[in-house]
């Protein structure tokens, strides 16, 4: 009898040990894969973010992120190698910019493609371009101009750079006044 018992303790041990098991593994999700944004200037920061998938170009905005926080504007792997990136500095004033540009406007948006922006009603904004070498996550950082490094210029022939002839292009290099550009961190030094 005391064999029955002991088989009977033991089956139920083993049986809340594997329900235990399958609890942990089921809430055990996959790495966080998303674009994350921090902003580490002492302002509120407005994003707007630019991207290709399998139907074309979209921009999305507008993301507030108070001074020193970090917010996922796209959650889920990552559907393209290349985002482009917008900001504004509520509280100083200037952007984070660059000479890919496409479509947004003034209040929260999704815009589908990038042409005649003007045309449809919407303002046209130079986004700077994020290379995430095809990570399935990124984290870019938004830092004070101080801290920025040269930033280079998209190569000629894509899609997003304007036409040399385009009044409204800034010349290569140009910055906004306290023009801002934001650093490309590699997902190895990325903060979480």
């Amino acid at each position: 009898m005391s064999d029955a018992i002991y088989l009977r303790t033991a089956a139920s041990t083993l049986a809340a040990s594997l329900f235990a098991m399958l609890v942990l593994a089921a809430s055990a999700g996959p790495a966080a894969a998303d674009l994350r944004l921090c902003n580490n200037t002492g302002s509120r920061v407005g994003v707007a973010v630019g991207y290709k998938d399998a139907d074309g170009w979209n921009t999305e905005g507008w993301w507030n992120l108070p001074s020193r926080t970090c917010e996922t504007v796209l959650k889920g792997n990552l559907v393209a190698r290349y985002y482009y990136i917008y900001a504004i500095d509520y509280d100083r004033g200037g952007e984070w910019m660059g000479q890919a540009y496409m479509c947004t406007r003034d209040k929260e948006f999704t815009i589908r493609g990038i042409s005649d922006c003007l045309a449809r009603g919407y303002d046209r904004t130079g986004f700077f371009e994020v290379d995430t070498g095809e990570q399935r996550a990124w984290t870019v950082q938004l830092t004070e101009s101080s801290e920025q490094p040269a930033s280079k210029p998209l190569p000629a022939g894509n899609p997003l750079t304007p036409a040399p002839a385009a009044p409204s292009a800034p010349p290569a290099g140009a910055r906004a006044p306290g023009g801002k550009q934001a650093p490309i961190v590699p997902p190895g030094s990325q903060s979480r």
